[in-house]
Order: structure tokens, then C-alpha cells, then sequence
């Protein structure tokens, strides 16, 4: 490479509308050029992780993946560095080989967000790369060389390495045995999840008769955190014809899991995280402002973190525990989820008399074992584990195609304006009922505790133009008629 160009990231970013979310850069596919691509994995290496000579990377089974990946490759190589290549596999799988290995890895990814976009994880050594080094990427002046094009266009991409999902595997086949699931019948939605294969290994490893369901050679993309309402009436219709006892799922990537219990009904993530923290005795939980407050609630000796919403926020929770409880509670058992599902181990835990690693990133195949070990291990099905939960019940929807910018303004109106509250609060109120906020969190977004006891969450989604909405109320139909009514009034 003779030649070449001199960018900073941040400029070639804005130019194309490409940018950092809540977990890693996303963006259309036809915005995620050879030259973004080669800028971001150049300023990430020069920036972040400056000393490295070997960077792991996988990729999702989005069509747009394997080019997006030929530009990362070549940008690694162009570094000076050696890039294993570890295919499709899910992002957690690929954090894990890198963390295990003292190695930075990239995912090429879009998460749950349609298939016309693509994204880019970046993980140090140690993990999920902090808000700072997203700064520090996008601030950085790299050389972008002129052949770039030429090369990507050309080059195919190498043989799949294994060593990576063979070690995630292995994460979990020695810490339950093999009977685990013995005379369970699970459902496996596989739709166009990565993680859908190493899902039906291993719970045909424990034991579970596995019935495929569904699988695509289409992009769908599934968001854990607002089910649709279609998939809501899936999961009903084949836990019933096919006579369940859980349907597992994930998002595209495979780091939030989709998990219901012998009716079909899909387990909120944010008491999916409640109970593997009741599973693994944590001590300590780092979670996002909007997940149930149940957690608090269900055993309230436990020290709780709460954040802003996205995973690099729910990391610094838990390193920031782990800080403040180094030298007076060594012991400390610290773990992290949020409302998606997707649950990190932030320390090392002793289950079953086997070590499990710290994972401090988003992982669905933990919280699946975790769920069905529990009804195995309780003789109950998933339905009753919650029995004994305080009646807090989340929901969660979004306006989907709204600037963000519209939704931003929105919220500032209902938080400068006691008249636009009250406006917006006689969508939800009962008759001869007048609602009013008695309190805002403003930690993401604005969440507005209610004169009675609910809650109204609102924030723009840091991932697509969209307009979130949770809510929390004692009564589950309740919290889903408030989700529908408040975003209907936001339209």
C-alpha cells in the first residue's frame, strides 16, 4: 500500500450517519462502507488496544456480515496484527475465546435491529470497550489506504476457526451435568439467531428432546425486549402442539435471550435476571434504571447498582462494585443484567463445584440453563418459579421510525411542563382518577413514578430512530394497557 488518505473517524462517521448506540457502532448497510469499517477497526486498534498482535472476530448470519468482515480482516492485517477468524457464532462465544486469551475481539453485528443494518462490537482484552474508548475511537486520525476497495472486493474471506465455539461449550457442559434435562421436551425458535445450532448442541447434551421451530435462511430480526405481538402468539401455539416444557430463542447475535415457560408465554428479561441472580446467590447486581423493581423488592440485603440502559453502562456497575467491595467483601458475588434479557457475570462463581469465568458481557445460553436447571432442580415448572415474586409486572414497547431528535424534544416538554404531564397522564387514568408524577428519575430518559404507584418510563432508543416505552405497575394487564396507551398519545 503505497498510498493513502487521512481521516478522523468522527468526521467520516457524520458524514455518513454512523454512529456508536447503546452497545457498539450502528448503522445501514449502505452507510457501512469499506472505508467506515477500515476507520473504525484502525482508530479501535491504534487507540484502544495499541500493543496487540492477535484479534479474534465472528460475525452474524446477517447478509451484509462477510463483506462488512472482509474490511475488518484486512484492516486487523493492515495493522500488523493476526486475525483469527471465527465465523458465525454468537457474540458472547467470540467475547469469551478473546477474554480467556488476552486478546481485543471484533463482532460484526446488528443485534435485534432490522436486516438493512449492520454493526460493529468491539471488546478489549478484558471485555466490553467503555463510553471513554468510544471517544477515543471516534476521535482518532487514521490512514486509510487507497487499494482498500480493490482489496475487500477481491478477498475471500479464510476457514472458519472453531476453538472459539468449542470453548463456549465447554463453559457450560462442565458446569451442569449431563442429565440436567433428562425427560424435558424444549422448543428451540431458531429464526436467523447465530447461537441457534450451539443452543440445540448443548440441550441435547443435557439430555432435552429438542423440537426445531422455525428456522430461516432470512434475516428476522427478534428484539427480546418488545416481543411482537405475532411472536407472542407463536410461543402459545407451539408450547401447546408440541406439548413443551420451555421454548428457548436469542436475538440475531445471539447475547439476549428469548426464553418461555411450558405455556408459551415469554419470560420478561428483567425477572429472567432476578432469578439467576437468586440462582448464583449474588450479592451484588448492576442493572439498568428501567428493569423491575422486584429486584430490589425480593431481597432487599442485596447491594444494587443502578444505570443508565446499555451494556457498557451495566460494566462500569459492576467493576464499580467490585472496587468498592474489593478489600471489605472479597467475597463479593457480583453479576449484571437488563430488561433484554442479556446477563453478565462480573465475577467468578462457584456452581456446582466448577468454576464459572467471569463474563462481562451480555450471554443467553447462562440464562436459558439457568431457568431450566432451576425447574428441574425445584420439580416445578418455569411458571411457578416466580410464585413467591412481589406483584411488580413490566412491559415495554416503542414507536418505531421517530427522529430522535422528536423524541428528545417530547421528553423535555413532559419534564419542563407539569400541563404536558397531566395531559399525557389522562391516556392511562381510571375514572374518577387524576394521576400525577410525584417523581422523575432523569438517569435515561425520564421515568416518572406515578401518585399511585406505577411508573412511566420514556427515552429514545440509542440504537435506531425509536421512541421506548416501559412501564411498571402491580398488575401485568395493567402495565401492557399503559406501554399501548401512553405511546399512542406520543404519536
Amino acid at each position: 500500500m503505497l498510498d493513502s488518505n487521512s481521516v478522523q473517524v468522527t468526521v467520516l462517521s457524520d458524514e455518513l450517519g454512523v454512529a456508536f448506540g447503546t452497545s457498539g457502532v450502528r448503522g445501514l448497510v449502505v452507510d457501512l462502507t469499506p472505508e467506515l469499517c477500515f476507520a473504525f477497526v484502525t482508530s479501535f486498534l491504534q487507540e484502544v488496544c495499541p500493543n496487540t498482535t492477535h484479534v479474534a472476530v465472528g460475525i452474524d448470519l446477517r447478509p451484509s456480515s462477510p463483506e462488512i468482515a472482509k474490511s475488518v480482516l484486512f484492516a486487523i492485517e493492515s495493522y500488523g496484527a493476526k486475525a483469527t477468524y471465527c465465523g458465525t457464532l454468537p457474540t458472547p462465544a467470540l467475547a469469551f475465546y478473546a477474554m480467556q486469551n488476552a486478546m481485543p475481539s471484533i463482532m460484526i453485528t446488528g443485534s435485534h435491529i432490522p436486516f438493512d443494518r449492520n454493526g460493529i462490537k468491539f471488546y478489549r482484552p478484558d471485555g466490553e470497550i467503555s463510553k471513554a474508548d468510544e471517544a477515543s475511537i471516534m476521535n482518532g486520525q487514521v490512514s486509510v489506504p487507497s487499494d482498500l476497495v480493490k482489496n475487500t472486493s477481491e478477498r475471500v474471506l479464510p476457514v472458519t476457526d472453531a476453538v472459539a465455539i468449542d470453548l463456549f461449550k465447554t463453559r457450560y457442559t462442565s458446569l451442569f451435568p449431563t442429565t440436567l434435562l433428562n425427560g424435558k421436551r424444549i422448543g428451540v425458535y431458531e429464526h436467523s439467531s447465530v447461537a441457534r445450532d450451539v443452543i440445540k448442541i448443548l440441550l441435547t447434551h443435557f439430555g432435552a428432546d429438542v423440537v426445531s421451530l422455525e428456522r430461516t435462511e432470512t434475516f428476522v430480526p427478534i428484539d427480546t425486549e418488545a416481543v411482537s405481538e405475532e411472536d407472542k402468539l407463536k410461543g402459545l401455539d407451539w408450547a401447546k402442539t408440541h406439548n413443551l416444557d420451555a421454548i428457548i430463542s436469542t436475538d440475531g447475535d445471539g447475547d439476549r435471550p428469548l426464553i418461555s415457560n411450558e405455556k408459551g408465554e415469554w419470560l420478561r428479561g428483567d425477572i429472567l435476571g432476578v432469578l439467576c441472580a437468586d440462582y448464583l446467590n449474588a450479592t451484588h447486581v448492576a442493572a439498568p434504571v428501567n428493569v423491575n423493581t422486584a429486584l430490589e423488592l425480593r431481597k432487599p440485603e442485596r447491594k444494587v447498582l443502578r444505570t443508565k440502559i446499555g451494556s457498557p453502562y451495566v460494566i462500569a456497575g459492576m467493576e464499580a462494585l467490585l472496587l468498592e467491595n474489593k478489600e471489605e467483601a472479597p467475597e463479593a458475588r457480583i453479576v449484571g443484567y437488563e430488561a433484554n434479557g442479556g446477563f453478565l457475570v462480573g465475577s467468578d462463581f462457584d456452581v456446582n463445584n466448577q468454576t464459572l469465568h467471569a463474563l462481562p458481557t451480555r450471554d443467553s445460553i447462562l440464562p436459558a440453563l439457568i431457568v431450566l436447571a432451576m425447574s428441574q432442580e425445584q420439580t416445578k415448572p418455569i411458571s411457578q418459579l416466580t410464585d413467591d415474586f412481589p406483584e411488580r409486572y413490566t412491559a415495554s414497547d416503542r414507536i418505531k421510525d421517530i427522529p430522535t431528535e422528536t423524541s428528545r424534544q417530547l421528553i423535555s416538554e413532559l419534564k419542563n411542563s407539569k400541563m404536558k404531564q397531566v395531559q399525557l397522564l389522562t391516556a392511562i387514568e381510571k375514572e374518577d382518577e387524576e394521576l400525577e408524577v410525584v417523581s422523575i428519575d432523569e438517569t435515561d430518559g425520564l421515568r416518572m413514578t406515578l401518585s399511585n404507584g406505577d411508573i412511566v418510563h420514556l427515552r429514545p432508543s440509542g440504537n435506531a430512530p425509536e421512541l421506548r416505552c416501559y412501564a411498571e405497575s402491580s398488575d401485568l394487564q395493567k402495565s401492557d394497557d399503559i406501554v399501548e396507551k401512553i405511546l399512542l398519545s406520543c404519536r
